[in-house]
Parts: C-alpha cells; structure tokens; sequence
C-alpha cells in the first residue's frame, strides 16, 4: 500500500447528505479520497443495478480541488462499479460508505443502499466498510461518530479483512464521551411486521405507503441491537457468499 492509501467513499443518502460529508472529512486526514455517491437519495436500493436506463456521472469538485467528486444518476452499486472501472486509476485500498441517516442493524442490512455499496467494494476484493447512525433527522449530529470511524478504518488499513467479509458498522445515538466502545456481534435475528398504509387520491385513485414495526424477538446479549441499545457501536462482519453451507449436507440426503 502506498504511503496516502486511495479511499472510496459512497453512501445512499446523496452526495449533499451531511453523513458523506463527515466522512470524506476523516477520510481526508488518513488518505487521498475519491468520491462518488448518488445525486439523490437512494435509500432502501439494497444491490439493486441500473440496466435498462443509461448512467450519468458528473464531476461536483472544483478543478483544483484535491478530493474527486463525482455524483453519480444511478444506485449506489453503480457507483461503485463506475468509481472501480471509469474513475480511478488503480483499485482502491479501501472504500467507505455512509454514514447513513439511520441504523442498519439487523435484517435492515438486506435492504440497506450503504451496505450493499460496501458489499459491492468487497467483490471487487476491496477491503470495505458500511457506517450507520441511529438517527435518521437530516440535520443529525455526526461529530460523536469521528473518532471511532477514523480508529476503524486505521485497523481495517493495517490488518485487512478476512477473505470475503465486509464490515457493518452502526453507531448508537449517544454523545462520545456515552459511547462505551466496539463490540463485535451478529446480526440480531429481528424483522418488519410489514403492512400497507392504503389511500386515495382527490381524483379517486388507490395508492400505497410502506408501513411497519420492526420486531425484535432475539434477546441474544452478542447482537447488534443489544450492542446498539447498551451505549456501544455495533461491528458485524458480513459476508457476501449468501450459501447456507450448513443446508447442503441436509438436501444431500433428499433422494434427487
């Protein structure tokens, strides 16, 4: 690695969001930065790609400036993959994501833009790092989180990541003197109980919001939500081989 290693740095709040700005703010003392987020907010995409509209990509930094910036019109996958193959260079040493306006604990994770851009990075054989905070305000404050991603990524930097892994990092919302520190957890074994807020227009038409309560029936003391809930970050290694291996010796015994 070279002596200012290249960070990417994404998120799926948009390139204005003040999570990405925190970010790139700490990633500026540790390396050179390069950055390439959505030109609009694209929460909930999960790993979804563009394939049946075109991409624009559109420079927002200063000529001078020594950060990169470009917004991107597609999905935070696609910013990766336009970051890795028509923006930089050389592959980058390490790529972050975030810091999201709200959690991404537990099954959040399947849905979550921000991971699914670290999950990207991760299958390019970047090291990678997904950041949340539990709040999801606009105007959330972001300071107590520097610290800790600065201590992070400077692990990440000298150690590496095991093969395959990504890390999901989410912040409680607490002050840096509350924060009791990392803990290393699993995802909580939590879900939506979903349900559809149906409406209708002043011109009679049906339309549909998105509602739910997120349930949380897994009281393991070594998950992200307990880590959450107790005043620590949570970092939970994610890994992107989504084979249940533990099922194959199960349906090797069917008669197929």
């Amino acid at each position: 690695m070279q002596s200012r290693p290249l960070i990417l740095v994404t998120n799926d709040d948009g390139i204005t969001a003040p999570g990405i700005r925190t970010l790139i703010a700490v990633m500026q003392e540790i390396g050179e930065v390069c950055v390439v987020a959505p030109d609009r907010p694209q929460s909930g995409m999960g790993h979804a790609i563009t394939v049946n509209d075109t991409l624009h990509l559109q420079r927002v930094s200063a000529t001078e400036s020594p950060i990169l910036e470009y917004s991107c019109s597609g999905t935070p996958v696609d910013c990766v993959k336009m970051a890795v193959h028509e923006v930089l260079k050389r592959k980058p040493d390490l790529c972050v994501s975030g810091i999201n306006h709200g959690s991404n604990s537990s099954i959040n994770v399947i849905y979550s833009g921000t991971m699914s851009a670290a999950v990207e990075a991760g299958i390019e054989g970047i090291p990678a790092i997904g950041f949340s905070l539990q709040d999801f305000s606009w105007g959330a404050n972001f300071e107590p989180t520097k610290s800790f991603v600065k201590k992070i990524v400077l692990e990440v930097l000298d150690k590496g990541l095991p093969q395959g892994t990504v890390l999901n990092v989410n912040f409680p919302k607490l002050t840096e003197n509350e924060i009791k520190g990392f803990r290393i957890c699993r995802q909580a074994n939590a879900y939506w109980q979903e349900k559809f807020d149906k409406r209708t227009t002043p011109f009679g038409k049906e339309y549909y919001w998105l509602t739910g309560e997120f349930i949380n029936p897994d009281k393991g003391e070594d998950t992200d939500e307990w880590a959450l809930a107790n005043g620590y970050i949570s970092v939970v290694p994610v890994q992107f081989d989504m084979t249940a291996h533990h099922a194959i010796p199960v349906l090797n015994r069917w008669e197929l």
